[in-house]
């Protein structure tokens, strides 16, 4: 059996049951005016960067958890309430969101 660090994903099922950063847009569209699936993100435990679209999403939660593609790590967490939406960023180091400027 594979150990578990803390915070960490089991290594055997980290990749199990995720769907890709694509299902965090209808979601956290009720938050931001721009499609955030296509920022660029940075974990901040492993400092893989790439756009949100390629986090593993994980949706069997009250809300959803998307992990860093690399090392497994929370990056983002999501959740709704009847009059709230909570976003925890607490795992990206930054997130860069492209303005659509020419």
């Amino acid at each position: 059996m594979a150990s578990v660090e803390a915070g960490g994903p089991d290594v055997d099922d980290a990749h199990d049951g995720y769907v890709d950063g694509n299902a965090l847009a209808g979601p956290l569209s009720e938050v931001f005016a721009v499609d955030v699936t296509a920022a660029t993100c940075r974990c901040a435990n492993c400092g893989c960067t790439g756009p949100l679209a390629c986090l593993h999403v994980y949706m069997h939660a009250p809300g959803l958890v998307a992990r860093c593609q690399e090392c497994g790590r929370v990056v983002l967490r999501t959740t709704r309430t009847r009059d709230s939406v909570w976003l925890d960023m607490s795992g990206a180091a930054s997130l860069a969101i492209p303005l659509g400027v020419a």
